[in-house]
């Protein structure tokens, strides 16, 4: 007779801070049960979609779409879709019949989750960020239980299933050795007797970053006393090559080496290394002596880990304003610093230069951030999991 294999949904989607705590999760369940039969489920279109297969998992997709914030006529077949989307939920799990359901967030954890609890199933909600969503909230009542990566979430969900576990994050993050700050240094042709600031808006790109950069750079003294190492995203790809090469004294001073199968660019410029998307984030983050980053959940658990000192910069664009609530859970335990999007135009040069200087701030904010780092999270999300696995 066949032994019975447990059977987990994942569910969640959208954007890669959804994706890849999803990933990590199911990475970590493997190891811990290596027979585990493991579904996702994502959005139809979306990123998960190629993104989860590519990993070695299989997927399946709902049409449910987002509420889109101007009045467009896409906004009329949401209830439509969302019914389309539960009924195809119900279908996927009758046929696989999962011990287990976990949501990470995105489009399809709604109705997946919502469909599962009705079924009887068990559900774990991973919330990543500080202030929980309107959805997670609802579906947080029906989850058996709820994995946080903040403290003061029970404003969010019953207090008795909160686990604080962090978020999952890539194995390769960790504080840097000398070592490995030297090698950073080689790979990104810095030099290793000046500070670096690191910034990055996302594998896309952040646009008031990529705006206050090009001020920033366009006027950079020849001889300045720090390094700027900039991810401007591939969304902005050709609006930066044209930047690069209007600037004055502009030659093609780009570092170019294969990785992965396609060629790797930094555009050099009077002490900037600027690119498209960093693929060694690792080694990026060794280089960094300060960060300038929007706040992500997935990038504020990877900077915990990495014990690094950060000037966030919260997009307003995101839904329930979540990164900025995320930036001041760290601001208030004096682990990073935050400055508004539409200061950053006009300011993030004056805030970074000053930040740059300010070996006492840094040497504090690396401190107590190393010590809000959760490095064991998707183990720990996993073994949860598991526990909620009916006896069979």
């Amino acid at each position: 007779m066949e032994q019975c294999r447990t059977k987990i949904i994942i569910s969640g989607g959208g954007t890669g801070g959804h994706i890849f705590p999803a990933l990590s999760i199911a990475d970590a369940l493997r190891k811990l049960e290596p027979e585990a039969d493991i579904l996702f489920v994502g959005a139809e279109g979306k990123m998960e979609m190629e993104r989860v297969p590519a990993a070695g998992y299989p997927i399946e997709g709902l049409p449910v779409a987002g509420l889109q914030r101007r009045l467009t006529l896409s906004n009329l077949a949401l209830p439509f879709k969302l019914l389309k989307s539960l009924r195809r939920a119900s279908q996927i799990i009758s046929k696989f019949k999962p011990d287990v359901v976990v949501g990470v967030g995105g489009y399809a954890s709604a109705p997946t989750l919502w469909t599962a609890s009705r079924k009887g199933i068990p559900c774990l909600i991973q919330e990543q960020n500080s202030y929980a969503g309107l959805t997670n909230k609802i579906l947080g009542k029906r989850a058996r239980k709820i994995c946080v990566a903040y403290d003061r979430m029970e404003q969010f969900f019953p207090e008795e299933k909160i686990l604080l576990t962090g978020n999952p994050i890539r194995n390769n993050i960790h504080p840097a050795t000398e070592a490995q700050r030297h090698a950073a240094m080689e790979y990104f042709g810095l030099d290793p007797n000046k500070p670096v600031l690191l910034i990055v808006g996302g594998s896309l790109g952040a646009k008031t970053l990529n705006l206050a950069l090009r001020k920033w750079v366009a006027n950079i003294p020849e001889n300045a006393p720090y390094q700027i190492l900039w991810q401007s995203g591939k969304y902005y790809r050709t609006e930066l090559e044209t930047f690069f090469q209007q600037l004055p004294e502009w030659s093609d001073a780009s570092i170019r080496r294969p990785e992965a199968g396609s060629e790797y660019e930094l555009r050099c410029h009077q002490g900037v290394r600027n690119c498209d998307f960093i693929k060694r984030m690792d080694l990026a983050l060794a280089a960094a002596d300060w960060v300038v980053s929007r706040a992500g959940a997935g990038t504020i658990s990877e900077l915990c880990a990495a014990g690094k000192a950060t000037l966030f910069v919260p997009s307003p664009f995101v839904t329930e304003d979540h990164q900025t609530h995320n930036a001041q859970a760290l601001v208030r335990h004096q682990a990073a610093t935050m400055l508004r999007d539409d200061q950053a135009i006009e300011s993030l040069q004056t805030e970074c230069e000053a930040l740059l200087q300010d070996k006492d701030r840094q040497s504090l904010f690396c401190t107590n951030i190393l010590q809000l780092a959760k490095p064991n999270a998707a183990e720990e999300i996993a073994r949860e999991v598991l526990q909620l696995v009916p006896r069979k």
